[in-house]
Formats: structure tokens, sequence, C-alpha cells
């Protein structure tokens, strides 16, 4: 599956995305909504809303721990979130962490098509690629 934002790689045994933005905010919604993509969603009903907060030691680190967040609490709640709204978004602060407050937009779902076991570092790395966008690509575990 391909979007303009994000793309589904090929891997043997796991699934990656690899997702574009203008901003490291637009890259964060962008690997969230590759992630969503992965999970083959059926059948969306309900409208919802979820507040989320997540600190970490780096910006590698925020996106595995924002994703890790989103993952589980679609699996908790049967929701799929498509939309993101940070309320906060600090890559960097005096105390060496990173910080992100979000409202997460989506929709309860009947089942997921595929299953994500976790979000992994395995290769992460954030970059800004030859057109000045923000660029990574997420190994998730199947």
């Amino acid at each position: 599956m391909e979007n303009k934002n994000y793309k589904i790689l090929a891997h043997p045994a796991d699934v990656k995305v690899q997702a574009l933005g203008k901003t490291k905010e637009e890259l964060f919604l962008n690997a969230m909504r590759g992630m969503s993509a992965v999970l083959k969603v059926k059948s969306k009903k309900l409208e919802v809303k979820r507040k989320i907060s997540v600190k970490s030691l780096d910006l590698n680190a925020l996106l595995v721990d924002f994703l890790s967040e989103v993952l589980y609490l679609s699996q908790v709640n049967k929701e799929v979130y498509d939309d993101v709204k940070f309320k906060k978004f600090s890559p960097s602060t005096s105390s060496g962490q990173t910080i992100l407050e979000a409202e997460l937009f989506g929709n309860k779902i009947e089942s997921f098509g595929e299953d994500i076991k976790a979000v992994t570092y395995h290769g992460l790395e954030i970059k800004k690629n030859k057109k000045g966008l923000y660029e990574t690509t997420v190994l998730f575990d199947i």
C-alpha cells in the first residue's frame, strides 16, 4: 500500500513503513497513518478522541514511544487513529527529554486484519532528505 506521505515496504518477516513530513509533527502523523494502514482495519464506526502524553530520551525514542502508545490504545480500545493534534511537541527540553502531548482522532472498529506486536528501534533514524523533508523508516514486529 502506498500514499504520498508514507509507504509500506516489503520485509521478509515483519513490516516496514517509510514516512515523510515537512515538519517533525507531520512525520509522526504520517508514521501513525502508515501503522494504521498495516493494521488493515475492518469496518469503521463511531468517531473517538483520545489524549496521550509521552516523554522520551530523544527524538527517535519519542517516535517509537508515540507509535507504541497509539498501538496500545488501538488494541485495548479496538480503535484506529487517522489524525492527531499536537498540543505540545518539544524535541528537546532543558532536562534532555523529549515531550509530546496530543489528541488522537479516529474510529471504533470491528477488528484488525493484521496484528502488530511491537514498534522497534531496528534501523530507526529520523533525518532530512535531499528535498528538505523529514524521513524515517519504522520496522513493526508482526
